[in-house]
């Protein structure tokens, strides 16, 4: 049997794809993508950032066919943190829904955004129970990467020419002017850029990623490589301590399982994306969808009724189960989903009251090995605090602007909390075996993207690609986003129920759903790269 890996950057879809072809499994795959997409993606991730993995190993190392496990190696607010410490610094929520505006861009961007990282104890510990390759070996051609450069696309080029929506906002390339390291790194001699097709250099990652390979992970957290950023950290008034290092561990709760149909979900829990796309699947299983005709006014009304239904939940009560009760069985239960059908259909309106979510800039990597190991692993770094300790080449996270900046909120500041997500890797399952895995970068609209690629494949019986290419619509609150493919003529009968607008985006704007599917009947696989992204997919 074949293997496949699909991401959304071709260079490091290629390199996971060399380590299938050599032998490699998909765990062994998907780390090495991840740490290149750290290289040529660096604004949405890196060693600086956090993970979320949902795998299902082959029988080789457990024994049920449906037995996914969940690895969460989250950013997690320093110890100097309080909850109330920047609620005089509101300005007002962001617009668009990602996280709120305040003074001095204290949550978005330089030393007090970072969050304390997971990404490099959660990859090691990936690659430590599940593959088959050494640390070295996976980090190697991210490390040759960074040394001997790589070409800039049209989409990291075209991110740092957009302009910033409104006027507290800040764009790709103002952090990077915020931060003279960075400024140093990815500026030309001339302040400027680079634009696409030219060649970008980081031998200062090259240099950690190497040291990182030879010392070893935990180098990261307590050794020479630890003290360098601590010492940087705790010198510009960051909110993390050496304790928040020495002390950092990662998460392997239980999978959250569901089901649609007679197909069985493996997804992530609290306070990831996964409640949330199971609540919506709950709702939406009430209704015979293929009925419907595919994007028509009256599909995307009732679809886009689920959605903000289980967000109008999700706002009120998701956070961190370590730190807030969250009532995680009845907002998942087919019992709550029956009474908002009766709320949907009864045409009362949903209230959604208003809570930050994180930045839409993340990554992710899909991949399914000939022994049918199959891993959808998501990280992030938000969208980069633009901090670049002196020497070590590589961006921190600025998850603080994914809190909640008010005190008593299930989402507020708290030493040692994860903050909400959208991220949802999630495995499906028919006939208890692996059929659908995916997952995708959008923050929220991860979720509504990844909920419509299941209902398209489930309800509408189309291919993989076919299913990941159509197009999409998203409704978290008062408002039915579509994208420009969704016609006017569509929109106009859905604002007879509903206010609804169409995107400027075609492609993107929304979730990026990179998934792979095994038939059933003769286990070939099937991939698709969201064409809002230059992504691939690679069969070895």
């Amino acid at each position: 049997m074949k293997s496949m890996i699909v991401a959304p950057q071709p260079q490091a879809v290629e390199e996971g794809a060399k380590t299938l072809m050599n032998g490699g499994n998909a765990i062994d795959a998907a780390v090495t993508c991840a740490f290149v997409q750290m290289i040529v993606d660096f604004h949405c991730c890196g060693i600086g950032g956090y993970i979320l993995l949902t795998i299902q190993p082959t029988s080789s190392f457990c024994k049920s066919n449906v037995n996914s496990t969940i690895l969460d190696a989250p950013a997690l607010a320093g110890s100097k943190v309080d909850s109330a410490m920047w609620e005089d610094k509101i300005i007002r929520p962001n617009p668009d829904g990602w996280g709120y505006f305040l003074e001095g861009k204290v949550n978005e961007c330089g030393y007090q955004s970072i969050c304390t990282p997971g990404t490099v104890k959660g990859l090691a510990n990936i690659l430590q129970k599940w593959g088959t390759i050494s640390w070295e070996e996976a980090i190697a051609p991210a490390a040759h990467i960074a040394q001997e450069g790589f070409i800039v696309d049209s989409t990291l080029a075209n991110s740092w020419k957009s302009k910033a929506k409104f006027p507290e906002s800040s764009t790709m390339l103002d952090y990077i002017k915020k931060n003279q390291e960075a400024s140093r790194i990815y500026l030309k001699s001339n302040g400027s850029p680079y634009d696409a097709g030219e060649r970008l250099h980081n031998p200062d990652y090259a240099r950690t990623l190497l040291h990182l390979a030879k010392e070893g992970p935990d180098d990261f957290y307590l050794g020479e490589l630890a003290n360098n950023i601590l010492n940087d950290l705790e010198a510009n008034n960051s909110f993390i301590t050496t304790k928040d290092f020495q002390d950092y561990k990662i998460r392997e709760d239980g999978a959250l399982f569901g089901s649609y149909h007679e197909f069985t979900l493996n997804t992530v829990p609290p306070p990831h994306g996964g409640p949330t796309l199971l609540a919506i699947l709950n709702i939406l299983e009430g209704y015979d969808l293929s009925s419907y005709e595919h994007n028509s006014a009256n599909y995307i009304y009732l679809v886009s009724m689920a959605m903000k239904a289980a967000f109008a939940d999700r706002n009120k009560y998701l956070a961190d189960m370590a730190f807030i009760d969250v009532p995680l069985e009845w907002m998942i239960s087919k019992e709550r989903a029956n009474e908002w059908r009766k709320h949907i259909d009864s045409d009362r309106p949903i209230d959604v009251s208003f809570t930050p979510f994180e930045s839409p800039d993340t990554t992710h990597v899909t991949v399914v090995d000939n022994n049918r190991n199959c891993v959808a692993l998501t990280h992030s770094l938000g969208m980069s605090s633009g901090v670049i300790t002196p020497g070590l080449g590589f961006m921190y996270n600025n998850s603080m602007i994914n809190y909640h900046p008010i005190a008593d909120h299930p989402n507020s500041y708290s030493p040692g909390k994860s903050r909400t997500t959208g991220m949802a890797p999630t495995i499906i399952y028919k006939n208890d075996q692996p059929f659908l895995i995916l997952g995708a970068p959008g923050a929220t609209r991860i979720i509504t993207s990844i909920l419509q690629v299941i209902l398209n494949v489930i309800d509408f019986r189309m291919s993989i690609s076919d299913a990941v290419h159509a197009p999409r619509f998203d409704c978290e609150g008062n408002l039915i986003q579509c994208q420009a493919r969704i016609p006017e003529m569509v929109c106009v009968e859905i604002r007879k129920k509903h206010p609804v607008v169409r995107t400027p985006f075609s492609h993107g704007g929304l979730g990026l759903v990179h998934a792979i599917t095994i038939d059933p009947v003769n286990g070939k696989l099937a991939g698709a790269a969201d064409t809002g992204s230059d992504g691939m997919a690679i069969e070895v």
